[in-house]
């Protein structure tokens, strides 16, 4: 079966006084139709970049797609002239961006936002659009859906106006949502409740789900897959139920062990990755993550490790030159 997305090689850089900021470099992976993949990694290490190339919305100057392909039902969007992305843009692939209070216009009112791409792209008449618009206001649990369409975002708690987003990226039924940081300031109620609402959503239009997160917790209860990113770079990837009961990559590892975990109450500290994550206008040479590292030797210095099956499994990919079952039978 053809994947629904697939990242080819992915590069995009930005272009700064400093010099060149490889933000996303050299990044592959595929989405298939219907499951929910998970992007994981520290702050800076280009999940958002990645999901904003994918929409083209990388701001040019100073960024740009310099290399890879991103194939959307066999479509190149990296090739695609602006007005063919545009009608893709909001229809086929919608976003729900990190912050819905700076996403949402504030001098426009709800129902003028949730209508403006159902109009565009699916030729709605202003009433179609408006009854529409209350039945994605109640499949995402706002109250009072009518009522609410002349409001301002300001008028809406943080939960709130993340419902407004998401019902404003499924107005057109997309095929692939980009779910970027869905749950950030949110509190551990709401944010229950919005992943309890994408998982029946995704039920509901059948669509595909690209997650991404800092949030180990998040993606675990709503990802079938997970990649997880550091420094530009993909260094591992498995279905979730595997990552998490096997990981192999050093920093997936340090990830896993930051996180309280139920059932090891007994512990009384948490695990904390040393250093900080590297300049990416110049990056480390070879293995990015060897400067933190407690198990890099020479050749993760000189010699950069490619994404690679683990132990011969296709679905279980890993960038390392010591996975953690050799360290742990040397």
């Amino acid at each position: 079966m053809t994947p629904l997305l697939e990242v080819r090689d992915l590069k995009t850089q930005f272009f700064t006084r400093e010099g060149v900021v490889h933000a996303v470099d050299g990044i592959s992976y595929s989405l298939d139709i219907g499951r929910t993949l998970g992007v994981v990694g520290e702050s800076g290490c280009g999940k958002s970049v990645h999901a904003l190339s994918i929409m083209r919305l990388i701001p040019n100057p100073p960024g740009r797609i310099v290399a890879g392909q991103i194939l959307f039902e066999g479509r190149d969007l990296v090739s695609l002239p602006e007005k063919e992305m545009r009608k893709i843009r909001g229809n086929d692939i919608s976003m729900i961006f990190q912050d819905p209070m700076t996403s949402l216009n504030p001098v426009l009112r709800i129902g003028t936002q949730l209508t403006e791409g159902m109009r565009l792209h699916l030729g709605m008449g202003k009433k179609e659009a408006e009854a529409r618009a209350v039945e994605l206001l109640e499949a995402v649990g706002l109250p009072e859906p009518r009522s609410r369409l002349r409001d301002y975002p300001h008028q809406f708690s943080g939960g709130m106006r993340q419902r407004v987003m998401i019902a404003t990226a499924l107005a057109c039924e997309p095929k692939l949502l980009i779910a970027d940081e869905p749950t950030t300031a949110l509190d551990v109620t709401i944010q229950a409740q919005i992943i309890d609402l994408l998982q029946r959503l995704q039920e509901r239009f059948g669509m595909s789900i690209l997650l991404i997160t800092h949030d180990l917790g998040v993606v675990a209860g709503l990802s079938e897959d997970i990649t997880v990113m550091y420094a530009g770079k993909i260094v591992e990837q498995a279905p979730t139920a595997e990552l998490f009961a096997n990981p192999q990559h050093p920093y997936t590892e340090a990830l896993l062990a930051s996180i309280p975990r139920l059932d090891e109450a007994g512990r009384k500290r948490l695990a904390n990755i040393p250093g900080l994550p590297p300049d990416l206008v110049e990056p480390p040479p070879a293995c990015r993550f060897h400067p933190r590292c407690r198990y890099v030797t020479e050749e993760c210095w000189t010699t950069e490790p490619s994404l690679e099956p683990y132990d011969g499994g296709p679905e279980h990919l890993v960038a390392c030159w010591h996975v953690r079952d050799s360290r742990e039978d040397a």
